[in-house]
C-alpha cells in the first residue's frame, strides 16, 4: 500500500469500525462506462444496496471506505486510471480486504484465466447476460462466501491468534455446507498432563506452549486449505484438507513444543476423523475427540484415527450409559471380593478382602470393569456405582460377623467424586450404624492419582475420615507423582504397591530393588504394604522374605462371589482351630 493509499484509509478508520449497514448486502460496481453501471444498478438495486466507481482508484476509496459492511464487488477489468487488476492485486496483499469475493466484469475470453489465478470467483461477460441470470451469480457467490467473509470480523483466541471456539465452528459449518468439493477432515490435539506442566514451570511458560502450537498450526494452515481454533486451555480444533500421513503434522508439532526447554516434557497427542459427507462438524469433532482421549498416556504412538470399532465402542458406551439406572435397581452389578492374606504367617492366613465391582447385563453378558469404570468416570456417574459397592460390602461384612463371629475388614473404593462429596463423612457414618459395624470393618482406598490435584483439600477431608476410625489405604502406590515429602504428610495407614512393580521381581534385579525400597519406606513410615497382583509362588517368596505384609492376587484367588469367597473364610477358620 502506496503512503496515499495509509493516509486515506486511516482517515477511513473511525467510519469503518462504526458504520453497520443492515437490511440488503452492499455491493461495489465499478467500470467506466455510465451506462453499464446503471444497467447493473437497474438489475440489483431491489436486493441489495449498491455503491458505484467509474475506475480502479476510485473502487479502492470505495472499498476501503466500507470495508467492514462490504459484501461483494462486480469489477471491470478494462478500465482508465488504474485497471481491475491493480484493483485485484492490492486487495489481495490486504489482510482485512483479500477474501471480499469478486465477480469480474468482461468481454475478453482470455483475460478470465490471469483473473482466476489474482482470486476473482465467478464472471458476468459482457453484454451482460439477462437480469435472472446475473442476479443468480451475484446470490450464488454470496452465499458460497459468506463464511470466508466472516474472518475479516471474526474474534481471535487472543494468546495463539487462532480462532475462538464459537467462530470456528461457525465457519466451519458454512465451509461443509456450501462447499462439499473440500472434504475437510477434523483433528484434536491436546496437550498431556497440560495442569502439571502449568504448575511445575510456571503459567507463562505454559502460554509459551500455547503460542507456538497455535504458531506452527497457523505456519501449517498457511500451507492446506483449513481452519483452527483453541478450543480449550490446552486443546485445539483443526479442520483442513486430507494429509497424506497424519503422524508428520503431528511428529511437526512436537518437534516445535520439544525445543522450548530441556527442563520440561511436553507430550503431544491427537485424534482424527476422516471426512464423511453425511457428518457435520461438531459431532467429527466428538468423534477426533474421543479418538484423542483413546490414547492419553500411550507415548509410544499418541495418534489415533477414529474408526467403525471406536464407532461401536461409542454405541456400547452409551448403552452402558443409558442402562447404568437400570443395572442398580435390578441387582445386575455383583459385587466380588478378593483375598489379602497376611504371609509372614505360616501358613498365610486370610486377613481382609477387596470389594471389586461386576455387571451381569441381561443382553449383554458380563461386561469387565474395564469397559464402564473408566466411562463412569469421565460421564461423573462413578459415585453411583461406588454407592452401589459400599452399601453391598456393608452388608456383606455384618452378613459374615453373624454367620462366622469372624472379623474380615473390606477395602471399598473412594473415587474423587467420592471425596469431594459434601455429604460423604455423613453417607459413610450411617452406612456403619445402620449394618452394626465397627469404623476399622471397612477400609477405604483412595488412587495415589487423586492426591495430584487439590491436594490439600483431600487431605483434609482424609484426615476427617481417618480420625472417625477408618482405615485409609492409598492404592495403586507408585503410579502416580507423589513426592516422599507429600507421602509423610498423607493420612493413610496402608501402601498398596501397584502391580506393576511386582510383575517381573523374579526376572529383574532392578524392578526388585524398587520393591525393596518402597518397603523399607512404608517400615520408616509404620506404614502396612500390601502387593498386588502377585500370580506365582516365586513373587509371593520374594515378597515374603523382603518383609512385606499382605499380598493380593492370583496366587491365592481371582475376584470371587460372596458365596465362594466363604469357602475359604471356612478353610482359615479350620487352620486356626
Amino acid at each position: 500500500m502506496d503512503p496515499e493509499d495509509k493516509k486515506r484509509r486511516g482517515k477511513d478508520t473511525g467510519m469503518i469500525q462504526s458504520k453497520q449497514i443492515e437490511g440488503p448486502k452492499l455491493v461495489l460496481v465499478v467500470d467506466d462506462h455510465e451506462i453499464n453501471r446503471d444497467a447493473l444498478g437497474v438489475i440489483l438495486e431491489d436486493a441489495y444496496h449498491i455503491i458505484y466507481a467509474e475506475n480502479g482508484k476510485e473502487a479502492l476509496d470505495q472499498v476501503y471506505r466500507h470495508a467492514e459492511e462490504l459484501s461483494i464487488i462486480l469489477l471491470d477489468l478494462n478500465m482508465p486510471v488504474m485497471s481491475g487488476f491493480e484493483v485485484m492485486e492490492r486487495l489481495k496483499k490486504d489482510e482485512q480486504l483479500k477474501d471480499i469475493p469478486i465477480i469480474v466484469l468482461t468481454a475478453d475470453k482470455s483475460a478470465e484465466l490471469k483473473a482466476l489465478q489474482m482470486g476473482a470467483a465467478d464472471f458476468i461477460t459482457k453484454p451482460f447476460d439477462i437480469p435472472e441470470v446475473i442476479l443468480a451469480r451475484v446470490s450464488g457467490l454470496l452465499e458460497r462466501s459468506e463464511g470466508r467473509k466472516l474472518i475479516s470480523a471474526a474474534e481471535h483466541d487472543w494468546l495463539t491468534g487462532l480462532y475462538t471456539r464459537n467462530f470456528f465452528f461457525e465457519y466451519a459449518n458454512r465451509l461443509f455446507h456450501y462447499h462439499p468439493e473440500l472434504h475437510l477432515d477434523a483433528i484434536v490435539l491436546d496437550i498431556e498432563k497440560f495442569h502439571t506442566i502449568n504448575a511445575v514451570n510456571g503459567r507463562e511458560f505454559g502460554n509459551t506452549v500455547l503460542r507456538e502450537i497455535g504458531g506452527e498450526i497457523r505456519a501449517f494452515l498457511s500451507e492446506t486449505e483449513g481452519i483452527a481454533c483453541r478450543i480449550e486451555a490446552d486443546r485445539f480444533n483443526i479442520y483442513c484438507s486430507r494429509q497424506p500421513d497424519y503422524h508428520t503434522l503431528l511428529d511437526r508439532l512436537q518437534r516445535k513444543v520439544s525445543m522450548l526447554s530441556l527442563k520440561a516434557s511436553i507430550h503431544l497427542r491427537m485424534g482424527v476423523m476422516l471426512w464423511n459427507q453425511d457428518i457435520e462438524p461438531i459431532l467429527m469433532f466428538d468423534r477426533a475427540r474421543a479418538a484423542c482421549n483413546m490414547v492419553r498416556g500411550v507415548y509410544q504412538n499418541p495418534l489415533m484415527v477414529y474408526d467403525d470399532e471406536m464407532h461401536q465402542r461409542e454405541l456400547l458406551n452409551q448403552r452402558l450409559l443409558n442402562d447404568l439406572n437400570n443395572a442398580t435397581k435390578e441387582f445386575q452389578l455383583k459385587v466380588y471380593y478378593q483375598p489379602k492374606y497376611d504371609v509372614q504367617s505360616d501358613p498365610p492366613r486370610l486377613k481382609s478382602a477387596e470389594a471389586l465391582i461386576r455387571w451381569v447385563h441381561p443382553e449383554l453378558g458380563m461386561i469387565s470393569p474395564g469397559d464402564f469404570i473408566p466411562l463412569f468416570e469421565g460421564n461423573g456417574l462413578i459415585s453411583i456405582v461406588d454407592s452401589f459397592v459400599w452399601n453391598e460390602a456393608a452388608r456383606q461384612v455384618s452378613r459374615w460377623k453373624k454367620k462366622y463371629n469372624f472379623l474380615l475388614p473390606v477395602s471399598v473404593n473412594l473415587s474423587r467424586a467420592d471425596v469431594f462429596d459434601p455429604t460423604l463423612v455423613d453417607r459413610l457414618v450411617k452406612l456403619i450404624e445402620e449394618n452394626n459395624l465397627s469404623f476399622k470393618d471397612i477400609k477405604l482406598e483412595v488412587t495415589e492419582s487423586a492426591y495430584t490435584d487439590k491436594a490439600q483439600d483431600l487431605l483434609n477431608i482424609v484426615k476427617r475420615l481417618r480420625d472417625l476410625g477408618f482405615e485409609i489405604e492409598m492404592d495403586d502406590f507408585g503410579s502416580g507423582y507423589s513426592s516422599l515429602n507429600m507421602l509423610s504428610d498423607m493420612p493413610i495407614d496402608v501402601l498398596k504397591m501397584d502391580m506393576k512393580f511386582i510383575r517381573n521381581i523374579e526376572q529383574s534385579e532392578t524392578d526388585m530393588h524398587l520393591v525393596r525400597l518402597i518397603l523399607d519406606i512404608a517400615k520408616y513410615l509404620r506404614l502396612m504394604v500390601v502387593a498386588e497382583g502377585v500370580e506365582t509362588e516365586g513373587q509371593l517368596n520374594l515378597l515374603k522374605d523382603a518383609g512385606c505384609d499382605l499380598v493380593q492376587g492370583f496366587y491365592f484367588s481371582r475376584p470371587i462371589p460372596p458365596e465362594e469367597f466363604e469357602k475359604l473364610i471356612e478353610k482359615d477358620m479350620a487352620i486356626g482351630g
